[in-house]
This record gives structure tokens, sequence and C-alpha cells, in this order.
């Protein structure tokens, strides 16, 4: 979410990092997304969390259609295009298809990353899908009554643990936005102590569980509900 430089090493990683353009595929589309270091930082390149993310909420069995998703914390839309893709519900009519009971997705960030991300998930949705996902600011513990609380079947967050002075505010946030029913899914590295921090203050409000790691790429999800809920997918 936060609009500052972030190095993690040099090599093919970081030219990747550098690189005007990302491409990968999900739910049979090809996404091509921009990337722009130099101008926003962290919030417009792709972070492995968010690939690792989107092939979990692909391949895990997670049914997004007709469901209420936000994204926290989006940067170049990556996961918030591909929970929308993954959300469609379609009939054929004459050989054409025709979206009904999708999921509905609201993607976020901060107000100086959104006309790019904006263009990102314009450019990588079918026109049909295009009214099912909304982008819209959302600074963490600012402004929470623009957003519905616990309207929201899924939160979905790709890397947003990392700066602890946002930490409280994120916590606020998701406590806004979750019922009991809302399922958390939050994809991470655990690069310092202070991430274990965050799953500390995380567990003081939700019951969170380890529900995949690629050792691949050093990423853990977790799933977080509110009380003591445990539901399968």
């Amino acid at each position: 979410m936060a609009l500052v430089p972030y190095e993690e090493g040099g090599g093919w990683g970081a030219r990747q990092l550098h690189s005007p353009w990302a491409s990968y595929r999900f739910a049979g589309r090809t996404i091509r997304l921009r990337q722009d270091w130099r101008r926003l930082g962290v919030a417009a390149v792709v972070w492995d969390a968010a690939v690792v993310l989107g092939a979990y909420l692909e391949i895990g069995g997670i049914d997004l259609r007709d469901r209420s998703v936000i994204e926290l914390g989006a940067g170049t839309g990556l996961l918030g295009i591909v929970a929308t893709l993954l959300g469609k519900v379609f009939s054929v009519c004459l050989f054409k298809a025709i979206y009904h009971c999708s999921a509905r997705v609201t993607i976020t960030d901060r107000a100086a990353a959104l006309e790019f991300l904006e263009s990102n998930v314009q450019a990588n949705l079918p026109a049909e899908l295009r009214p099912r996902a909304v982008v819209k600011e959302l600074t963490w513990g600012k402004d929470l009554g623009n957003f519905s609380s616990g309207a929201f079947d899924f939160v979905l967050g790709a890397d947003i643990v990392y700066l602890e002075e946002t930490f409280a505010d994120l916590l606020q946030t998701l406590e806004h936005l979750c019922s009991e029913q809302t399922v958390v899914l939050l994809s991470c590295r655990i690069r310092y102590e202070r991430d274990h921090k965050f799953l500390k203050m995380l567990r003081s409000r939700f019951s969170v569980y380890e529900v995949h790691y690629d050792s691949s790429k050093d990423v853990h999800i977790y799933k977080a509900q509110r009380g003591s809920c445990k539901d399968d997918f």
C-alpha cells in the first residue's frame, strides 16, 4: 500500500521489477500489466505474493462466483483482475457469452496509485466484466465509512505486511471490512521479526491459519476469520 522504495536483492528478480511490463497466465487469459517502479515504487510492480495467491485462488477450489471481494493495497491490480476473472458466471446465448451473478470485486489502493491501477484493470478485463470490478481509494484506517462494514465475503492482500507503522491501521481496516463469515486471505514472505508481530496482532482479533506455503518463492498464505470460526472453503 505504501508508495515507498523497497529493495530485495539484485540480479534477475530486480530486472523483472524494473521492467515496464509483466505478463502472467490466469483463468485462460494472458494478463499483461504495466509496471512503473521509478514513479510509484512498490505499488507499481508485481510481487511473488500476488502471483502465488492468484494461483491459489485458481487451483484451490475457492468459489468466488457471486461473491463480494475486496483487495487491499492492490498495486498493479493482478490479484483483483484474477479474482474478477475467476468469479465470472456466464451462459451462452446465440454464441455470445452473457455474464450474470459474477463476483463483485473492489480493488483498492492509495490515491496516488489509482490512475495506474485503473489502467491495468481496464486493459486486462473483457468489456463484459469491467463493470464488476471497481477501483476505489482506500488508505488503511481512514474514511472507512466509505466501505460498508462487514459487507465482503473475501478480503485479499498480497505482500501488504511490511511497514510496521501501518499495522494498527491495517488491523482496524480488516475489522471494519469483515463480518463473522468473511474470509481473509493474506499472502506474504516472512522477512523480519516485525512480520511475526503483525501475525500476533492479527491473531488477537482473528482466528489465523496457514493454508499454503510455496517453497519455490518462500511465500506463505494465511487465512483469517473473526472469532473462532474455521469454515472450509
